[in-house]
């Protein structure tokens, strides 16, 4: 069902305002097309494979972040079911298993029709949105992937909150 024709001329490409948050914060960056740009990025845990695409077809940015974590074949289930229990906690975005790479990313899109602009504080926000997923949840994949721990286990091990220090 289409309901709004996409046809809007834009003054800026979308990339543009990443490209420009990237290089205002040194970001190691690479943009060999002009609708996608990759980006390197340290979180508290792991250096993280960013990649922005700009989706003409639907108006939207589209944000893929991966880390350095190869799912074997024998723990692609639990990790599945981990992936589950992490979306069902998410506002926005979502975890996803690329089978192709066996890899696990998380995913988002900033949709901008008719025309709208993306602002150099949406693309950041998109940016520290995956940023902060993966901090929060890279472990619990390590657990599932290195420490044969199940998937329940491991989640809630990443949602634990301490208060207070010691």
């Amino acid at each position: 069902m289409q309901i709004v024709q996409a046809e809007t001329a834009r003054a800026e490409h979308p990339l543009d305002v990443v490209e420009q948050l990237a290089a205002e914060h040194d970001f190691t960056f690479d943009r060999d097309h002009e609708d996608e740009i990759a980006i390197s990025t340290a979180g508290a845990l792991a250096e993280y494979h960013v990649a922005f695409t700009w989706l003409e077809d639907v108006e939207a940015v589209h944000i893929a972040c991966a880390f350095d974590l190869k799912v074997p074949d024998r723990r692609r289930a639990e990790v599945l079911n981990l992936i589950a229990l992490i979306n069902e906690q998410l506002w926005v975005g979502h975890f996803d298993l690329w089978s192709r790479e066996h890899v696990v990313m998380f995913r988002h899109a900033l949709v901008l029709a008719g025309g709208a602009k993306a602002s150099g504080r949406q693309c950041a926000s998109l940016l520290e949105s995956a940023v902060d997923a993966c901090d929060r949840f890279y472990q619990a994949f390590q657990f599932v992937v290195w420490a044969g721990k199940g998937a329940r286990e491991a989640f809630e091990a990443a949602i634990f909150e301490t208060e207070g220090e010691a």
